[in-house]
């Protein structure tokens, strides 16, 4: 706060506004004529007779009273204002835990029950914190609203983008469709965000899901020609070819002469080449001999006391769930290490299981439990966040690999990457089944990702800039990679940085199409995971004890859980208190 013509006009200013010291009216221009107008017919009869020394002091002295009187506020405001971030951090936090919103009641009284033991005289200063149920709830959609104001400032910065979508049922039966948005900056920045959860009551048709993507490009304010690629998990409605979602986002980009990537979700297709293995007569029994075992609350606590008693390692069986493809193996596993067990138990409850007894069904098993084993570790490795496309297909393409030199070598009765069917006993001629079963898998591979397999020239120009062959690199980079490869800065600089660091660096006005293609590349969504990952919190959040949660609610939860960008607290304190003063 700085003073002018207090001599005079007895003014300060505060804020960038022009502030009588005598009434406190505000006077927006920094113009003698406007000061003087106001002391003139407001002050000017009481202070006509002052000296200049008399001006001088009567003005430090209203002067100090005004500071006295803006610090004292700024005193009361200030517990308030603690209070309400309070109350957003909270509410955050249980938004990111999926927690019922009532929970905010009772985080509140184990606050003041807390405060009370251990500083009871600032209990008061936490009584003020709002935690109602609808408190939180409003919280919550405030919280959700600057998260969707700070993508919307990011994607404005884009130079590509990406989507992946995925559309289920929440417990309701309402169709739920999760938009996911990856973009890239002319720096190399990835933005990887929830852009929209959209309600569908009705149908959902192919011009249904148009209709819905199409708005929450709107709502973004992001342009169709700045999209190269899109990933589904293949459901009909999404890949359809005549009327399906995909079909018409190509004729829209066709429209705009845009070339639009479309990829299968890599880690569904993995998913599905289990079918090849024709394992249904191994996993028939183990699900029907888990059950009988866990299905009765009797038999599992006999089980479960006949482990103890025998000092097994493990302390229970696992149950296999049929939705989720890791759970298999880890069942498969936990059978074979207790088949002997298994077999005793049932045998002494009437209830045989042939098949434990036969050695050609347990060397099926052991080979189950290997192959599965193995899948589920590529599995594993298609989850990790941060992932690019290029590096999920090089995972895949290894796994393949692996499956050839594990036929290779079980022709040659070499099973030392599969112990489990080592240790089984092994009929005669049936190595050459599990060698032709290998070679199915690998095969079932191939003709599944060949969406990913028609990129392959175009990651490897980005994953491998140095060492792929100019040739076989799209025409409007080539010109470019010969120079870049040629520079043998560039190529130790590569190899002692990130790849989004490497290709920011590179300067634009050298190499602005390889720039370009590593943008499009880099900011394509390998698989659907993070839809996966957000139905998994919907269906936590809408459950069949919390059915009433509207679609607006579920929609700024899903948006609060799923996102990496941190709420503006002080700018939700400042909005509130603005509201708050309206009324």
């Amino acid at each position: 706060m700085s003073c002018f013509q207090k001599d005079k006009y007895f003014f300060t200013e505060v804020k960038g506004e022009a502030v009588c010291l005598i009434c406190g009216a505000k006077v927006a221009v920094f113009k003698d004529y406007n000061l003087n107008r106001h002391y003139t017919t407001k002050h000017e009869e009481k202070y006509r007779n002052l000296s200049d020394e008399e001006r001088a002091k009567e003005s430090e002295a209203l002067l100090q009273k005004l500071q006295t009187q803006q610090g004292l506020l700024t005193k009361l405001h200030a517990p308030r204002n603690a209070a309400v971030r309070t109350s957003f951090v909270i509410s955050h936090k249980i938004a990111r835990n999926s927690k019922p919103f009532s929970d905010g009641e009772f985080v509140k009284e184990c606050l003041l029950d807390s405060v009370a033991l251990i500083c009871p005289e600032t209990k008061s200063a936490f009584e003020n914190i709002s935690l109602s149920r609808r408190t939180v709830a409003r919280r919550i959609e405030d919280i959700a609203g600057n998260l969707e104001l700070q993508l919307k400032s990011r994607a404005a910065d884009f130079d590509c983008f990406s989507l992946a979508l995925d559309e289920s049922c929440d417990i309701r039966d309402t169709a739920q469709l999760l938009i996911f948005l990856r973009g890239i900056t002319a720096e190399f920045q990835i933005t990887e965000e929830l852009a929209a959860m959209r309600s569908m009551k009705g149908t959902t048709t192919g011009q249904d899901l148009f209709r819905e993507v199409n708005a929450c490009l709107d709502m973004l304010e992001l342009k169709w020609d700045k999209l190269v690629g899109v990933t589904t998990d293949g459901c009909p409605n999404l890949t359809g070819k005549n009327v399906g979602l995909l079909k018409r986002m190509q004729d829209k980009m066709t429209e705009i002469v845009q070339k639009l990537t479309f990829l299968h979700c890599i880690i569904h297709q993995e998913v599905l080449c289990k079918t090849v293995l024709k394992m249904k007569h191994v996993v028939d029994v183990v699900t029907k001999t888990v059950n009988f075992i866990r299905a009765r609350a009797l038999n599992h606590r006999q089980f479960v006391a006949f482990l103890e008693e025998n000092e097994i390692e493990h302390g229970d069986i696992r149950y296999h769930c049929t939705v989720r493809w890791l759970s298999l193996g880890k069942v498969l596993k936990s059978v074979w290490d207790l088949r002997g067990q298994i077999q005793d138990f049932c045998v002494d409850k009437g209830h045989d299981v042939p098949e434990l007894s036969d050695e050609d069904w347990v060397a099926d098993l052991g080979f189950a439990v290997d192959v599965t084993a193995l899948m589920n570790q590529l599995n594993v490795k298609l989850q990790s966040k941060g992932l690019f496309v290029h590096e999920m297909y090089s995972a895949v393409k290894a796994f393949m690999r692996k499956l050839q030199f594990l036929s290779s070598q079980v022709k040659d009765n070499n099973l030392t990457h599969l112990p489990t069917l080592k240790e089984a006993k092994r009929p005669e001629g049936h190595l050459q089944k599990y060698s032709t079963m290998l070679e199915a898998l690998h095969a079932e591979f191939s003709r599944r990702f060949q969406d990913f397999k028609t990129l392959e020239s175009e990651m490897h120009v980005v994953s491998s800039p140095f060492n792929c062959i100019v040739d076989d690199a799209p025409s409007e980079v080539q010109m470019e990679l010969i120079e870049l490869q040629s520079d043998m800065l560039l190529a130790e600089r590569f190899r002692s940085v990130s790849l989004l660091d490497f290709y920011s660096s590179l300067k634009k006005e050298n190499f602005p199409h390889l720039r370009r293609h590593a943008q499009k590349i880099l900011v394509l969504f390998g698989s659907t995971y993070h839809c996966e990952q957000a139905f998994s919190v919907m269906k936590f959040n809408k459950s069949k004890h919390r059915s009433s949660v509207t679609d607006d609610h579920l929609s700024a939860v899903l948006r609060i859980a799923t996102s990496d960008i941190q709420p503006d607290f002080c700018a939700l304190v400042q909005a509130q208190n603005r509201l708050d003063y309206s009324h």
